[in-house]
């Protein structure tokens, strides 16, 4: 019989729908083995359209089983689907030690988690939170086990990290170039966006800084801006501001550059070797930012709500400019090789086996 996957996402204001995202990258994978997922959706409205089996992004109906938790980010599963199924992901950013205790006996698996929570769980992948950059060896033998640098043990939890399990939808590594593009002199076509909700309004704010380097004569490039709360102002010459923008996968190859936040579109950028400029929209997220800067794999302008517009606006002109094409250069060697495109297909394979254990 195949295996279920239980996938628990929330989506809501505040996280957007990179989770949502990541997690239908994730049944396709796990389908793929072999296996039958179920997506257990709570949140706001947009939760709701997911739980009733329709894509989020598309004007399609789901492959995959879903459920509609209603807004409660910890509403607990049914008990039919429990008993149903093999192991769940529990991949909404904030859980606690309760939360996951209610999902056994099931085998439990965490995405990401900055407290000690997840040492109730199984397994737990920090693709981020813990450093992207581990080597494969050399290998260790501890209690009779393969062990590799980037595993480790919280608690009885066992934890995978670093970028190898950076998850990105099929079309990044689909349209992923064999050979590494080129930088152009200077960015002629750039993509903004910070998420499909944008609650900190960050779109407003790359607004006002791109106008005033374009007024200034300091960058003459175009540039697509998602806006999903619209813009207060003109759009200045080579701007076009649109709340949606489907297919944004399919689109990242057609700019030179983004300027974005954490998630799953930065990732699908470096996997296709587009160069990225970011933002944080939180603290939590910046650290996050920061050390994939560190990595070289995007150019970090701090925590978007507290920038300074005269610093960050020097800081862009820069990287935009013919005088950062060697650095979006090798940002993009160095990104590509930090997001091979198959973080899906390794963390899915980590689920399998945490099944049949």
């Amino acid at each position: 019989m195949s295996p279920l996957l239980l996938l628990r996402v929330h989506a809501d204001l505040r996280l957007g729908l990179g989770h949502v995202a990541r997690a239908l990258a994730l049944q396709e994978a796990w389908r793929a083995l072999g296996g039958q997922a179920c997506l257990a959706v709570s949140g706001d409205e947009r939760a709701r359209r997911v739980g009733g089996g329709r894509h989020p992004f598309l004007d399609q109906p789901l492959p995959c089983e879903t459920l509609d938790l209603g807004e409660d980010p910890h509403a607990p599963l049914p008990t039919d689907l429990r008993d149903r199924a093999a192991v769940v992901l529990v991949d909404q950013w904030d859980t606690s030690t309760a939360f996951l205790q209610a999902l056994r006996p099931l085998k439990v698996a965490v995405m990401e988690d900055d407290t000690d929570a997840h040492e109730t769980a199984d397994l737990l992948f920090q693709p981020y939170l813990e450093g992207v950059t581990w080597p494969d060896h050399p290998v260790k033998v501890v209690d009779g086990c393969k062990v590799r640098p980037y595993e480790t043990r919280s608690g009885a939890c066992r934890v995978v990290r670093g970028s190898a399990f950076i998850v990105v939808d099929r079309t990044a590594l689909e349209l992923r170039p064999k050979r590494m593009p080129m930088q152009p002199l200077a960015v002629h076509r750039l993509l903004v966006t910070f998420g499909g909700s944008d609650g900190p309004n960050l779109a407003q704010r790359a607004f006002d800084l791109l106008a005033r380097l374009a007024a200034e004569d300091r960058w003459r490039g175009t540039c697509t801006l998602l806006a999903p709360n619209g813009i207060e102002g003109d759009p200045f010459p080579g701007c076009t501001v649109v709340r949606s923008l489907p297919n944004l996968t399919r689109r990242i190859p057609d700019f030179d550059a983004l300027w974005c936040a954490a998630g799953v579109t930065l990732a699908e950028a470096l996997c296709m070797g587009v160069p990225a400029a970011v933002w944080g929209q939180n603290e939590r997220q910046h650290a996050i930012l920061a050390d994939l800067a560190l990595a070289n794999g995007c150019f970090d302008l701090g925590v978007g709500t507290e920038a300074d517009p005269a610093a960050t606006a020097e800081a862009l002109a820069g990287w935009l400019g013919p005088e950062g094409q060697d650095n979006r250069q090798e940002q993009v060697r160095d990104g590509m090789a930090l997001v091979d495109g198959l973080g899906a297909s390794r963390v899915a394979q980590e689920l399998w086996r945490l099944a049949q254990a």
